[in-house]
């Protein structure tokens, strides 16, 4: 435990190594999508399950047709049809062709398809009147997915394209990791939450909307609630959302004011602190620990330190929580584009900005807006000037968080 500043990149060390994955369970394919693999998924099946062609048209010996054009055509005996899972069950000798639709298993035989288009039918013969190479219109047999395969890694997020792999692959459901549970709370008599009257003095919990709109794209369950500067009742909300949930946030109380008091029930509470001090403008007030071996991420009220420290440190924390292998945001790669000055190179100080996509790279412009909130919700992704400058260039490049 340190009551000290600790550098960011420390501070997210002491987060992921801290945090232990959530437990898997089986679930059925068409609820995998946003879920985490919770080990690597090897094919079940070959897809396709056969030599299949790609083209309506004809199945032959490709030698057959190698010299075949309009001018000068060739004519095959046709010896019948093949469909998706009615295939021929002849086979097809030099001077022969059988009809094939796409999906059609290709027949012994037979090393191509023509396509239709060139060709046409003259009683019992197929008068080809273009060639097609060995192979050609022939989709082999597990081309698309060989049984065996690591198809889908562990810790990999399922996007509605792999959930589509895995059903090719012969998966009805799937091991991912639970979704986490997380719980929120506002601290502060002067916060309400939305939809309430709003009294002289009161403000809306906006925090909260934002990160759990932010906890929605990642498909994790969360309760939001508030309550007042008063110890035993900060300590009873914390108790119960820790029972309830795998993680939580609290927003607000998280300095050493007065009324901050946040960090004092969760010590007399017995909670591991592992820091609740980092060098990050805005957010240097932002905590981490352990509750009942469930972690518990501290977040200062004012909503530019709110969302960077949930940006930069809790989603992190909660993604590996759910069996991301590497959790962070969406990164994007941007040449500054108009120079940024910091007070101390010993921080890292983060900066919200517009992207423009004229140049080869996208274009990352410093908002200057002085209303937090509307810099905030304007900004489409956010850079990091690193411990060690108090600079960036005009022109230099950069990896920062794409936040649209």
């Amino acid at each position: 435990m340190t009551r000290e500043f600790i550098g960011y990149s420390q501070a997210l060390a002491l987060t992921l190594n801290n945090i232990t994955r959530l437990k898997t369970q089986v679930v059925n394919l068409a609820q995998c999508q946003d879920q985490v693999a919770a080990r690597d998924l090897n094919a079940l099946v070959d897809s396709p399950s056969v030599d299949a062609s790609l083209k309506d048209g004809y199945a032959v010996h490709s030698k057959d047709i190698e010299q075949a054009t309009t001018a000068h055509p060739v004519s095959l005996d046709l010896l019948g049809s093949a469909a998706a899972s009615i295939p021929f069950e002849g086979k097809v000798n030099s001077g022969s062709a059988v009809r094939i639709l796409t999906g059609g298993k290709i027949p012994e035989g037979a090393d191509a398809v023509v396509a239709e288009e060139f060709t046409s039918l003259a009683g019992n013969q197929v008068v080809v009147k273009n060639h097609s190479e060995q192979g050609r219109n022939i989709f082999l047999k597990g081309q698309d997915v060989a049984m065996g395969e690591c198809i889908v890694k562990r810790g990999t997020r399922l996007s509605p394209g792999l959930v589509g792999l895995l059903a090719a692959a012969g998966y009805s459901d799937a091991p991912v990791f639970c979704r986490p549970k997380v719980a929120m709370i506002a601290t502060g008599d002067e916060v309400i939450m939305p939809g309430e009257a709003l009294l002289e003095g009161k403000l809306y919990a906006s925090n909260l909307a934002t990160l759990n709109a932010w906890c929605n794209r990642y498909n994790m369950t969360v309760t939001m609630d508030k309550v007042s500067d008063n110890p035993d009742l900060i300590k009873k909300k914390i108790l119960t959302a820790i029972d309830q949930n795998d993680a939580l946030i609290t927003s607000g109380g998280a300095w050493k004011g007065d009324r901050d008091l946040v960090a004092a029930m969760l010590e007399q509470l017995g909670w591991t602190q592992y820091y609740h001090r980092i060098r990050i403008g805005p957010g240097k007030a932002v905590g981490f620990g352990l509750l009942k071996e469930k972690p518990v991420f501290i977040l200062p009220g004012g909503p530019p330190s709110n969302f960077l420290a949930f940006l930069t440190i809790a989603l992190p924390g909660l993604l590996k929580l759910g069996g991301d292998l590497g959790p962070t945001v969406p990164q994007i790669k941007v040449q500054i584009g108009k120079d940024i000055h910091t007070r101390d190179k010993d921080w890292t100080q983060f900066v919200f900005g517009t992207i423009t996509t004229e140049n080869d790279l996208p274009l990352f412009m410093p908002l200057g807006i002085k209303s937090r909130l509307q810099s905030m919700a304007l900004a489409q992704a956010v850079i990091a000037v690193p411990e060690g400058k108090d600079e960036l260039k005009q022109g230099e490049v950069i990896t920062g968080w794409n936040i649209l």
